[in-house]
């Protein structure tokens, strides 16, 4: 057996076919498994250090399929695979591949354990190929740098998470407007310019591409003259019944505040529209705690302004 150690991970080899990597997370496996297994928590740390994810698809059940599309230097990076066993939460199997068309994609299976002791939890990822060639194809193509900086930004997410740094709110309402109509309120400029944001805030540029990868933002006023900017990408979009994105707060100076995850889900009711709103979002900066405990606040006049603004329509 061989052994390689990068900061915090441990990468063996226990056959030719195999990779083991471990890593000890301070934070308990629920919430461990929790941030491997729901799209709002992967989108956040999966991938190495300056990456973006633009794309993160989980139909997290035996059977499902998942893919994610990383921005990394410019460059345009996919995996994709399939869930074969969830053991909630201390297991996980899948297949994976990293989505190459010049030279094909060869899958690797993988076995996710996870062992809690003292609150801590050990995480061993067993990787199995289908020859020692691709194994070592995979270990020399900066394997280990990239899980190593992956499982750092994972690690600091669930800092957040135990630290406080994160709030997650859920909003219902009822609209007396067809879905189809407050779908639109969502989507087109014209229409999230009037109502998007605190009461006290205006709205004066707004751009939305409502496709999976596609990018949003808008900029809105404060009383007092000050622009805040909310940005973020689409990873799901059905029409007229469910979006899924990335929301994320920033200063007048482009400064991140916030980072968040948002799903609207909208079902109808007879003539009546019934809008589910789950959101969550992790404080970046020192004062984020005040920013989190007005959150649900926040959503709750844009969403006030939003029944307002269909009604009108």
């Amino acid at each position: 057996m061989q052994t390689a150690q990068s900061s915090a991970l441990t990468i063996t080899l226990p056959s030719e076919k195999e990779i083991l990597l471990t890593r000890v997370f301070d934070a308990p496996r629920e919430l461990v498994f929790a941030a491997m297994t729901m799209p709002e928590h992967v989108a956040r740390w999966w991938g190495p250090h300056g990456s973006v994810m633009e794309l993160c698809e989980m139909d997290c059940r035996p059977g499902g399929h998942w893919q994610y599309i990383l921005r990394c230097n410019g460059k345009e990076v996919r995996f994709r695979g399939v869930y074969h066993e969830i053991v909630p939460p201390e297991r996980l199997v899948t297949t994976e591949c990293y989505v190459e068309p010049r030279v094909g994609s060869p899958e690797w299976h993988t076995t996710l354990t996870l062992e809690e002791i003292d609150g801590k939890t050990i995480a061993r990822s067993r990787v199995l190929h289908s020859s020692a060639t691709n194994r070592d194809a995979h270990l020399n193509a900066g394997m280990e740098r990239g899980a190593s900086e992956t499982y750092d930004r994972l690690a600091e997410l669930l800092a957040f998470q135990s630290s406080g740094m994160e709030r997650e709110v859920e909003i219902v309402r009822i609209f007396n407007a067809p879905r189809e109509l407050v779908y639109r309120a969502w989507t087109e400029p014209e229409h999230m310019t009037q109502w998007w944001g605190p009461t006290v805030f205006t709205n004066h540029s707004c751009e939305l591409d409502v496709k999976p990868g596609g990018k949003w933002q808008i900029a809105m006023r404060s009383p007092a003259g000050v622009d805040h900017y909310c940005k973020g990408i689409y990873s799901e979009v059905r029409e007229p019944e469910r979006l899924v994105f990335t929301n994320d707060a920033f200063d007048a100076d482009g400064k991140p505040l916030l980072q968040g995850f948002t799903t609207v889900i909208l079902e109808p009711q007879g003539e009546k529209t019934k809008l589910t709103l789950r959101t969550r979002a992790i404080g970046l900066v020192e004062f984020a705690p005040q920013m989190l405990r007005g959150m649900e606040q926040g959503w709750s006049q844009s969403l006030d302004k939003l029944l307002a603004h269909v009604a009108n329509s």
